[in-house]
């Protein structure tokens, strides 16, 4: 949590004890876990979605409460607009990162699996799949189709009219359909697969590997320039098997793969000597694995030392 959020937090603890209220400040601590989910989902990072939240704090503080009359949806909307504007930065960012861009994992608590839908939506694969679309196109996806907001308050948000919101939505949801994962897939599966290829990869078995893997699978890394990884996708079964038995190979006696909750569904965290290296989060099609998302970069790795709550 955000030093901002946390002062608001420790705000409202001490007027609460002191019998005094600060309806800014509670309404902003009720809702701050929805907001964080919105911003995250928009930007994929958990950094940012702070810097959005710190952001939303601001302009919520000089806000005259009496003339609002939804106080969630004030709040989504300026954590929208502010998330808009910084997705916006972000873009321009990642055309000067170093490889494969690849979303912030976070450790989630158990209750985020349980909602399929958010889980869904803030899975890696989903979130590389959001990340196909426009801006406009992510923040009027996301608040519909994940947080059922109605057209005429997403307009609100995003500054279009509901008319031009409706023909957004009916896009971005086609684009997302024809990207997403072909199936939904039980955290069973997932945890089976992980399984699986756990047991592969500890035994360099490169033949058990292989049938765990698609003909199809593609392999990103995410170092940001700062830890090595693969620069451009890896792709097919055959290569990407190779290159983790050979990788994982030479530093075998050091390392160690446990079982996460990451981004609501079933990853890998991958310690080197005890310290948290790599977190491995998978895409599965008809039980088998075609996605491989691997984040070494150690400034995407902060959200993975305590659970993060997400909230629809």
């Amino acid at each position: 949590m955000s030093e901002y959020s946390e002062r608001a937090e420790d705000t409202a603890g001490q007027l609460a004890e002191g019998g005094r209220t600060d309806p800014a400040t509670e309404a902003f601590v009720a809702h701050r876990n929805l907001l964080f989910t919105v911003a995250y989902e928009m930007l994929g990072s958990a950094a940012d979605a702070e810097d959005v939240l710190q952001e939303t704090w601001l302009r919520w503080a000089g806000v005259d409460l009496g003339t609002v009359r939804d106080q969630r949806a004030y709040l989504v909307r300026i954590t929208t607009r502010q998330a808009l504007s910084r997705l916006r930065t972000l873009g321009r960012r990642k055309e000067s990162y170093v490889g494969s861009w690849l979303p912030e994992p976070l450790l989630t608590a158990p209750d985020v699996a349980e909602d399929v839908e958010l889980a869904d939506s803030v899975s890696m694969a989903m979130l590389l799949v959001l990340e196909t679309l426009q801006p406009t196109e992510r923040a009027v996806f996301v608040l519909r189709e994940v947080f059922d907001l109605a057209y005429d308050e997403i307009a609100e948000a995003v500054d279009k009219n509901p008319a031009a919101v409706r023909q957004i939505a009916h896009r971005a949801r086609a684009h997302v359909a024809a990207r997403r994962p072909r199936g939904v897939v039980s955290p069973a599966e997932t945890r089976d697969a992980l399984d699986a290829f756990q047991r592969a990869v500890d035994t360099g078995d490169l033949q058990s590997l292989l049938d765990i893997l698609a003909p199809d699978v593609v392999l990103l890394g995410d170092g940001g320039g700062v830890k090595q990884a693969v620069l451009r996708p890896i792709m097919g079964a055959d290569k990407v098997a190779r290159l983790l038995v050979a990788g994982m190979g030479r530093v075998a006696d050091a390392l160690s793969l446990r079982p996460a909750q990451v981004n609501g569904h079933p990853a890998l965290i991958v310690r080197l000597d005890g310290e948290l290296d790599t977190v491995v989060a998978v895409r599965i099609d008809d039980g088998l694995i075609t996605g491989l998302y691997a984040v070494r970069n150690p400034e995407k790795l902060s959200h993975m030392e305590r659970e993060t709550a997400l909230r629809r």
